[in-house]
């Protein structure tokens, strides 16, 4: 990509920098919107959806050339915004589904599986993606999507991409009618191994998450 095409301020929808900020800012407004609580039974597929566009825009991002930005230092994009209102929403939201296990390196085998919560991951793209925009905002494109692209390797493309598959998971439990095992009560801070995990998770029927979720079964 040329650095003029990085730099477009005609807002040309066929621009890549103008898609990959299109696609994260449907996300940030899509994933406040479901956290108001306001619409609970279209929750999960609507972040199952939400989700897997985000990571249509990861993929584009990953697979693009190094972007290097303009200046050696960041400009600073001020204050973070305060992120606890919205993950204790989710919280409360996804209560019988937010916690699950997952391996965080599919390649290191000999890595337990920890205890992980959607509501922690999905606030915590939120802040990643956020940061970003704060630069796309103020017309730093480069700046934007060079912290975009960094951040997607480092820390918010794995974290969404086990929470899509946490998400998948409760759909396909739901609509295969397929028992659901939840981690209730385990300490996300705590790694557990798998006997533990085992142990400590509870049986929940499909029945009792697919009303509350706006989920039902194919009969």
């Amino acid at each position: 990509m040329s650095d003029a095409t990085l730099h477009a301020t005609d807002q040309n929808p066929d621009d890549f920098a103008v898609q990959i900020a299109d696609q994260v800012e449907s996300f940030l407004v899509a994933v406040t919107e479901v956290a108001k609580g306001d619409e609970p039974d279209s929750a999960v597929p609507f972040l199952l959806l939400e989700v897997s566009q985000l990571m249509l825009a990861g993929g584009r991002l990953g697979a693009h050339e190094d972007i290097v930005p303009d200046e050696r230092y960041e400009p600073d994009p001020g204050p973070e915004l305060d992120v606890d209102d919205l993950r204790e929403n989710l919280a409360r939201l996804l209560e019988p589904i937010d916690v699950y296990s997952e391996v965080f390196d599919p390649y290191e085998p000999s890595k337990a599986r920890v205890p992980a919560r959607i509501s922690d991951d999905l606030t915590d793209v939120i802040t990643d993606l956020r940061h970003g925009m704060v630069h796309y905002k103020a017309g730093r494109t480069t700046e934007a999507l060079w912290w975009w692209q960094f951040s997607y390797f480092s820390n918010w493309g794995s974290t969404a991409s086990a929470t899509l598959r946490a998400l998948q998971s409760v759909v396909a439990h739901v609509r295969l009618n397929q028992p659901l095992e939840e981690l209730d009560g385990l300490d996300t801070d705590q790694e557990l191994g798998d006997e533990a995990l085992e142990t400590e998770a509870g049986r929940v029927m499909v029945e009792e998450i697919a009303g509350p979720l706006g989920l039902r079964p194919v009969t």
